[in-house]
Order: structure tokens, then C-alpha cells, then sequence
């Protein structure tokens, strides 16, 4: 039996990227744009798919924070910078922090929830997050098509590399985000 990896994103490709956009995304978004690039899968397919699990995600934590309050969130001491951080952006500019809670990172989860808990009502809200997840999503999609044209750029037909290139991106965003959370894990020792 042979893995065809063209085959699996087109089966798999649109799904893996709602689901990614709703539990975290970065990741998961550029190897969907990296798709988009090859023409395994479609741009406005997978902008919508990524848009509407962003929104959804969002939209969840939001509830939480709405009803549980910040309190759900000291569970977590780990998260009190983030959530101190995204707090005063929310007082200061509500509307910049339901678009922006999106692209800081640490406060993907947090964020909504401590939005959840401020005075921002849901009509508002609904509204500026869709506009976040258009942008966040597109911006995403758009990294990981920009890293399929800078492949083929200097290596040419991605066809033969395209596993790799697969697994380069996928091993290129992990060690970014593990390098994230330890510089997180140090700056918060230090405080």
C-alpha cells in the first residue's frame, strides 16, 4: 500500500483545517495554504473552512468567559500574564482586542474567555470576530502559500520533494512554538 499524500489532502485537507482553526491553528493553516500552493486544495474553500473554525473556536471561549467569568481562567496560573495582557488591552481598545486576541501568542484561548468576561456584548462581538478570523485565517493560509512558492522557487517542481516539504513545515512550526513556550517558561520564572 502506497501513501499518496495528494489523495489524503483532498480527502482530509478542508476538515483538518476547520478543526485546526478551532482548537489552535497556526500550524495546521499553513500547511493548508502549502496545499493551496500545490492545488490540492482550493483558496476559498479553505479561507471559509479556517474562517468558520476560527469564528466557532472564538465564539465558544467567549461563552465560557461569559459565563464562568475570569475565574474559569486562575484554574491556570500559568496563563496570568496572558490573561493580565489581553484584560488590559480589552479596557483600553475592545473592538482591536477581539480582532488582534488572535495573533498574539499564548492568548488564543484566553483571549476570548477574558473578552467573554468584559462588558463587550455578543452582537459586537459576533461581528468583530468574524472580521479577526477573515484576517487571521487569510494571513495564515497566505504564510504557508508564500513557503510552497519559495520552495518551488528554488527547488522547482515541488512534486518530488512535496512529503518532505510537508513534514519541513510541519517540524519548522513545532520548533517555533516550542521555542515560543520556553521563552514564555523563562520570562515568567524571571518575574
Amino acid at each position: 500500500m502506497t501513501f499518496n499524500l495528494p489523495e489524503v489532502i483532498q480527502t482530509y485537507g478542508y476538515g483538518a483545517t476547520f478543526l485546526g482553526a478551532l482548537l489552535e491553528g497556526e500550524t495546521v493553516l499553513t500547511l493548508a495554504g502549502v496545499a493551496v500552493h500545490r492545488g490540492h486544495l482550493e483558496w476559498p474553500l479553505v479561507w471559509l473552512m479556517a474562517t468558520a473554525g476560527s469564528m466557532l473556536g472564538d465564539a465558544i471561549y467567549f461563552a465560557l468567559g461569559r459565563r464562568y467569568g475570569t475565574g474559569v481562567l486562575s484554574r491556570w496560573p500559568s496563563f496570568a500574564p496572558a490573561i493580565a495582557r489581553v484584560h488590559d488591552l480589552v479596557l483600553r481598545r475592545p473592538a482591536l482586542s477581539v480582532i488582534a486576541v488572535r495573533f498574539l501568542y499564548g492568548v488564543r484561548i484566553a483571549g476570548p474567555m477574558v473578552i467573554g468576561a468584559s462588558p463587550l456584548g455578543w452582537r459586537r462581538f459576533l461581528l468583530l470576530n468574524v472580521c479577526g478570523a477573515l484576517l487571521w485565517s487569510a494571513c495564515w493560509i497566505g504564510v504557508g502559500y508564500l513557503v510552497g512558492a519559495t520552495a518551488e522557487r528554488f527547488v522547482g517542481n515541488l512534486a518530488k520533494i512535496e512529503r518532505e516539504l510537508f513534514v519541513a513545515v510541519l517540524i519548522g512550526a513545532l520548533a517555533v512554538i516550542a521555542f515560543l513556550k520556553l521563552r514564555a517558561r523563562a520570562a515568567r520564572r524571571t518575574e
